[in-house]
């Protein structure tokens, strides 16, 4: 006999947007009738979310999601409803979104922003083709394709910024200092592009609320650069990294960010369009990963329990934050009793680890259910369909009136 599930709710991305995911479902979860492992998904703690950030951020800024965190058509559709746009990092993202009807139109494909500051020809060709004409780009070779195949259009710089608090950091494969991104968006002029914009990232998970104000200040000396030169940006895109309370792990508010972004936009030399590119923010709160017990093993003192559910099909986070990345987890069994263990997947892989020393049921078995919170972005995305021959899990939306 189970014991009732007594939930240690996690938090959303901060108590204003509303209750937890798992003060709404708890043991729920459980009782689903899908097949482990599976992603539920809940739209309203997406609104919550989307909500929350807009308030945040200064009046007029404009939210566009990063769809690379989690591509779930009912996800999607949903943050148009709510009057977000969006961004891609390959053309396959935007047919993603053509054929939900999102961009159907070259009008709405304008609407998108292309954030990979390289990008394979053949996706410029096709975006550009079907309406989309505003291109991220840091290097030289970069601005000669996108004059060759996207003649005309409007690009963005991308920024390199300083080091800082980033659970997955973003810089050193992309960016430039801002000197270089100055003259980058002179050249650019003179191939026929239309400089249009700065960009930059602080870093996925962002734990330092005046990151972001750091990196303005660094678009301003840009901006003053291309002034001297008579050349006036239209818009500033400050990216994502926006953080969510996972646990053991102190984020900033939404507000102290904002309020930090608001200042900083406020030393800028003139008025520009701004744009933030959210993913985590309002995906990772939204969704918990369901997974079956499949393995208990003794090893060295150590308990492990395996998961139908692992690295290689959803939690790919985990190995890229060498298992720091600290979800928090609920078990069928109720966690009266709890004993430290350490939660793997279900591959022949030795890397394919979740979370190393997690509280969960003592007397959790085989056949068993685990919730994983918090696990909305970067996690489907990521599975591979078959390593191992185990296959991606499912999405399914979750029913707050169930």
């Amino acid at each position: 006999m189970r014991k009732s599930l007594a939930v240690r709710a996690p938090d959303g991305p901060e108590p204003a947007p509303g209750s937890s995911l798992a003060d709404h479902f708890g043991s729920k979860v459980f009782g689903l009738p899908y097949e482990t492992p599976f992603l539920g998904l809940d739209l309203t703690t997406v609104t919550e979310a989307y909500e929350h950030l807009r308030l945040a951020l200064p009046r007029g800024t404009e939210i566009k999601f990063a769809m690379k965190c989690n591509a779930d058509g009912r996800l999607l559709q949903k943050v148009k409803d709510l009057g977000g746009g969006f961004v891609v990092a390959s053309y396959g993202e935007l047919a993603v979104l053509r054929d939900l009807e999102i961009a159907a139109s070259a009008a709405d494909a304008a609407e998108v922003l292309f954030s990979n500051p390289v990008k394979r020809p053949d996706d410029v060709s096709h975006a550009f083709a079907a309406g989309l004409d505003r291109f991220a780009f840091d290097s030289e070779r970069e601005a000669e394709k996108l004059a060759e195949l996207a003649p005309g259009s409007r690009v963005y710089v991308r920024l390199k910024t300083r080091a800082a608090q980033s659970a997955v950091p973003s810089e050193g494969k992309f960016g430039v200092p801002a000197d270089h991104a100055a003259r980058l968006m002179l050249y650019a002029a003179s191939l026929g592009l239309v400089p249009y914009g700065i960009t930059f990232h602080v870093g996925s998970q962002m734990t330092e609320a005046t990151a972001w104000e750091t990196a303005i200040a660094e678009a301003a000396a840009v901006m003053r650069a291309l002034a001297d030169n008579e050349v006036r940006i239209q818009m500033l895109n400050m990216g994502g990294g926006f953080p969510v309370q996972y646990d053991g792990t102190a984020v900033p508010s939404m507000a102290a960010i904002g309020k930090s972004i608001g200042r900083a936009i406020g030393q800028l030399p003139y008025p520009v369009r701004t744009v933030v590119e959210p993913g985590r923010f309002l995906a990772a709160p939204a969704g918990v990963m369901v997974a079956s017990v499949i393995g208990v093993a003794e090893r060295d003192g150590a308990r492990w329990v395996h998961l139908d559910a692992g690295a290689f099909n959803g939690f790919m986070e985990s190995l890229e934050t060498s298992n720091t990345l600290r979800y928090p987890v609920t078990d069928s069994r109720g966690q009266g009793s709890t004993r430290t263990t350490h939660l793997t997947g279900p591959s022949c892989d030795s890397q394919d680890t979740i979370m190393f020393g997690v509280e969960l049921s003592h007397d959790l078995d085989v056949g068993d259910t685990v919730a994983i919170w918090q696990t909305g972005a970067y996690t489907l995305v990521y599975a591979a369909e078959a390593f191992n021959g185990i296959s991606a899990p499912s999405a399914y939306l979750l029913d707050r009136a169930v």
